[in-house]
């Protein structure tokens, strides 16, 4: 019996995906499309343009998740239809945010973890940005109380990626970013100090910084900022960007006093899709105590005869990413995230082994846990001539699929290459032992075919934080 071509009436071959009339021809690139097709043959094109893009598992520039468990893509699957913002159609899921919300105070010592003070974002921008919009308007109203103006406001950071650069320049604050010098790559309490005065917001100390992946001294700043305040008065908040470290002191480094434990640490943001495992698009922000969050910023929301608190700046977004952060809470326990972090940490201080013995290279940072990321940082020894720039060793390792980002460091230290390895949960021991055979290989071929002009940072494959 001949099949009934009438609902595709251009194909002739219904049964054909690549002879067929929809996929021989260019796909429409910028002209919205008149007929309806195949879905089959469609999402067969769709498919074979991402085999364009890097593999998402070799990349190691990148903090994010790019393994989850077969469970978290059903619940993604499950949750697909979920509006986190509609918390009277979805009173569950807005249930689980609030659990995590009071299982994170919990995990960051909140002086009432009961009554955690927070909620979900999409991602540690937003988180960090609601942060900094807090700071901003408790200065705010103390300096109205104080009959002073307020037209002047200033935040103190390290070296940090752009979403406080994003943060300063949309809220109208002066960024006073600490440069990195030679010898030093960090906030100290000395370079905060020097820039703090009655118009300063906070102090935000990075528990990850991008560019090593070490972590800034928060007890060593809050314990500088208690001395400022104790000699002038000045009563100066912390804020922690724990985009990477809030998910990994806990658990790694659980005597690193670096959260609510310190008074002066009024609020943290973290990020779900990186170190808490969940799928991309989630991120946390929490405050320390409930007056710590300004009320303007919040907004309530009537749900099932009750009041429930919204704080976000995005609306519609996704419920899945919270709850499969929920299941790992539940699945991995504090035992679990240690083990599979633990694991992370292994590799890097491996790796960091590796990279120090090849020849050229000095290792910036080695992985450990109470200092830093599961990551390793590495720059050429001073003075060495290689033949090289670690910008060949970036592209020379894409040969392989691996994406081991090379970049110069942020002011004042624009002059130093550095490159980064990311570990995180999907880089096994064994693909760490192959990539340092890739790496060998590159070398030997650097050796064997030697670079007439070694590339510069604006020829290479670009890298940006």
């Amino acid at each position: 019996m001949a099949k009934d071509h009438s609902a595709f009436p251009n194909e002739d071959s219904y049964d054909e995906t690549y002879g067929s009339g929809d996929l021989s021809t260019i796909l429409p690139k910028s002209d919205f499309p008149d007929a309806e097709r195949d879905p089959r043959r469609i999402y067969a094109a769709v498919r074979d343009e991402l085999m364009l893009d890097g593999n998402s598992r070799q990349n190691l520039a990148t903090f994010c998740q790019t393994w989850e468990e077969p469970e978290i893509h059903q619940l993604m699957d499950d949750c697909i239809d979920k509006n986190m913002v509609d918390k009277d159609e979805y009173p569950q899921t807005a249930e689980i945010e609030a659990r995590c919300v009071r299982m994170l105070a919990d995990l960051w010592n909140a002086p009432d973890p009961g009554n955690g003070v927070g909620c979900s974002t999409t991602g540690s921008s937003e988180a960090a940005m609601l942060g900094g919009l807090a700071m901003k308007r408790r200065w705010e109203a103390r300096r109205r109380a104080e009959g002073k103006p307020i037209d002047k406001p200033n935040l103190i950071t390290g070296p940090v990626q752009i979403c406080w650069h994003k943060f300063t320049r949309y809220w109208d604050i002066e960024h006073r970013e600490i440069p990195m010098e030679d010898g030093r790559l960090l906030m100290t309490p000395e370079e905060v100090l020097a820039r703090c005065d009655e118009n300063t917001i906070g102090v935000v100390p990075t528990l990850g910084v991008t560019f090593t992946g070490e972590y800034e001294p928060v007890k060593a700043v809050s314990d500088a900022l208690d001395d400022l305040q104790a000699r002038t008065g000045l009563d100066v908040p912390i804020h922690v960007d724990g985009a990477s470290g809030g998910f990994l002191a806990p658990f790694c480094a659980p005597d690193l006093e670096w959260d609510f434990r310190l008074p002066r640490v009024r609020s943290i943001n973290t990020s779900g899709h990186k170190f808490g495992l969940a799928p991309l698009g989630v991120g946390w922000v929490l405050w320390r105590e409930e007056q710590d969050l300004p009320e303007e910023m919040v907004f309530w929301v009537n749900y099932l005869g009750g009041n429930m608190r919204d704080i976000a700046l995005n609306f519609s977004r996704p419920g899945g990413q919270i709850v499969c952060q929920y299941y790992n809470f539940l699945r991995l326990g504090r035992n679990g995230y240690r083990k599979i972090h633990g694991a992370c940490y292994r590799s890097a201080a491996f790796l960091a082994d590796e990279i120090g013995k090849m020849g050229p290279f000095e290792i910036v940072y080695d992985g450990n846990p109470e200092g830093g990321i599961p990551a390793v940082s590495w720059k050429m020894k001073d003075g060495a001539e290689p033949g090289f720039s670690l910008f060949d060793l970036a592209d020379r390792l894409r040969v392989r699929g691996w994406q081991v980002p090379a970049y110069t460091l942020p002011a004042n230290c624009e002059h130093q290459a550095i490159q980064r390895i990311l570990v995180r949960n999907g880089v096994s021991f064994d693909l760490c032992s192959l990539l340092v055979d890739h790496m060998k290989d590159a070398l030997a071929h650097f050796e064997a075919h030697p670079i007439q002009e070694p590339l510069s940072k604006h020829e290479a494959s670009g890298f940006h934080h």
